[in-house]
C-alpha cells in the first residue's frame, strides 16, 4: 500500500454559507464517514491528519492585502459586505467566521502539499478545498480563498518544485487558478469542464492557453452538455496523457469535483461513477510514471451529498491502492437515512450503468480535442 494521508477538520463544516445555498459541507463529513467504514483510514489504511489554520503569509502568496482586510473585517462583524470583492452577493454570502472557515481548509491544502513534497507521504488528500474560482482580490463561485493556488504557490516557493501538473475535473471552469498561472510555464493546468456557454463561470474556451512565458500551459477542455462517460474519458485520454508525457511533472495535483456527475443539481455532462473511477486509476498512473508517485489532491464542487462521498470514497481507494467493495457500508447507510432522510439510488458505491447508450464518441467533443491538440500540443513538441 502507498504511504497516504488523509487532511480533514471538523472545523472545515463551519464553512456555512446558510441552509438555503448549494454549498453543503456535511457532504465533507459523510465523505470521511464513508471512508472510515470502508477501512481505508487507520493502522490498515491512509493516516488521517488533522491540519492547522493556513498562516496570514501564506495566504498572502496568492490573495492580495486590501482584499483580506476586507475578509477579516466582514468575518467578524457580518452586517455588512463588499461588492467589490465579491462578498455579500447571492454565491458568496457573508457568515460570521468565514475567514477562520476558509483559513482552516486552506491549511489542509499546505498540510498535504508539504508532506508530499517532502516525501513524509506518496500521496495526500484534503478532504476540504478544492476552491478553483477565488480571484487574488475577490471571491468568486463559493470560493472565498483559493487553496489550490496557495499550495501550488507553496510547492514551489517553500519546496523548489519546478513542475507542477494541476489537473482540475470539476464541472466548473478552474477560472481563478488559471488566473494566478496563466503566465507560468512551471504550471502546467489543465481543466475539464462544462462549456462557458451553458455553466458558470462562462470562461475556458479552447483558445485559451496562457500567456506569455505560460503560452500554451494553460489548457481547456470546454465539453458540451450530457458529455457522458465514453466521450469524457476519449477527451481525457487524448489530452492529459500525452501532456503528462510531454511534461514529466514532479507533482501531480489534481481537484476532484464531484459535480460532472448526473445526478449534480447544477451541471449537465452527465457522468457516471465509471468516469470518475477510470480518471482515478489514470491519475495513479501518471503519478506513478512521471511524479515519483507523489500525488495531492483536494475535493472541491458537488452538490448532491449522497454523490460526493461515493465518488470521493472511489478516487481515493485509487489513492490508497486499495480495492473496496460495491456495497456501502450499513452503519453508513443507517447513519444518513436517519439523519437526512437520504441513502444513495441503488444503495452501492458504483452506479448500476452508463447513462447513456453511446459507445462511440460524439462529434462535438471528437472537435473539442482536435481543437486543442491545434492550439497547445506544438508547445510541448506534440502532433
Amino acid at each position: 500500500m502507498d504511504r497516504s494521508i488523509f487532511a480533514y477538520h471538523d472545523q472545515y463544516l463551519k464553512y456555512d454559507f446558510g441552509e438555503h445555498h448549494a454549498l453543503k459541507e456535511e457532504r465533507l463529513l459523510l465523505a470521511r464517514m464513508m471512508i472510515q467504514e470502508y477501512g481505508l483510514l487507520g493502522p490498515s489504511g491512509a493516516i488521517e491528519m488533522t491540519p492547522d489554520p493556513a498562516k496570514d503569509e501564506d495566504i498572502a502568496l496568492v490573495h492580495e492585502t486590501p482584499y483580506l482586510e476586507m475578509l477579516k473585517r466582514l468575518s467578524g462583524d457580518p452586517s455588512g459586505f463588499s461588492f467589490s470583492h465579491g462578498l455579500g452577493i447571492a454565491d458568496n454570502p457573508v457568515f460570521k467566521g468565514m475567514f477562520e472557515a476558509a483559513a482552516i481548509q486552506v491549511g489542509g491544502t499546505i498540510l498535504c502539499c508539504d508532506v508530499v513534497a517532502k516525501h513524509e507521504a506518496d500521496r495526500a488528500l484534503n478532504m476540504g478545498g478544492g476552491f478553483h474560482h477565488a480571484m487574488p482580490s475577490r471571491a468568486s463561485g463559493f470560493c472565498l480563498m483559493n487553496d489550490v493556488a496557495i499550495g501550488i504557490k507553496r510547492l514551489i516557493a517553500k519546496h523548489n518544485i519546478k513542475r507542477v501538473m494541476y489537473v482540475d475535473i470539476d464541472v466548473h471552469h478552474a477560472d481563478g487558478v488559471e488566473a494566478i498561472f496563466a503566465d507560468d510555464p512551471r504550471v502546467l493546468n489543465i481543466s475539464l469542464h462544462e462549456d462557458g456557454h451553458y455553466l458558470f463561470p462562462g470562461t475556458g474556451a479552447t483558445h485559451d492557453i496562457g500567456k506569455r512565458e505560460g503560452e500554451g500551459f494553460s489548457v481547456n477542455v470546454p465539453l458540451p452538455p450530457y458529455t457522458g462517460d465514453v466521450s469524457y474519458l476519449y477527451a481525457f485520454n487524448e489530452i492529459v496523457i500525452p501532456l503528462a508525457e510531454s511534461f514529466k511533472p514532479e507533482v501531480l495535483f489534481t481537484q476532484l469535483g464531484a459535480d460532472a456527475h448526473h445526478a449534480d443539481p447544477l451541471a449537465h455532462l452527465n457522468l457516471t461513477t465509471r468516469a470518475y473511477e477510470d480518471v482515478a486509476k489514470a491519475f495513479d498512473q501518471i503519478s506513478r510514471r512521471f511524479s515519483k508517485n507523489r500525488w495531492v489532491a483536494v475535493t472541491g464542487g458537488g452538490y448532491d451529498i449522497m454523490i460526493c462521498p461515493r465518488l470521493w470514497t472511489l478516487m481515493f481507494s485509487k489513492m490508497t491502492g486499495t480495492e473496496v467493495s460495491n456495497d456501502i457500508p450499513l452503519e453508513w447507510m443507517d447513519y444518513c437515512r436517519t439523519t437526512y432522510g437520504l441513502v444513495p439510488e441503488g444503495g452501492t458505491l458504483r452506479d448500476a450503468q452508463s447513462t447513456t447508450d453511446e459507445s462511440t464518441v460524439s462529434h462535438a467533443v471528437a472537435k473539442v480535442v482536435g481543437d486543442i491538440k491545434k492550439s497547445v500540443f506544438k508547445y510541448h513538441g506534440l502532433r
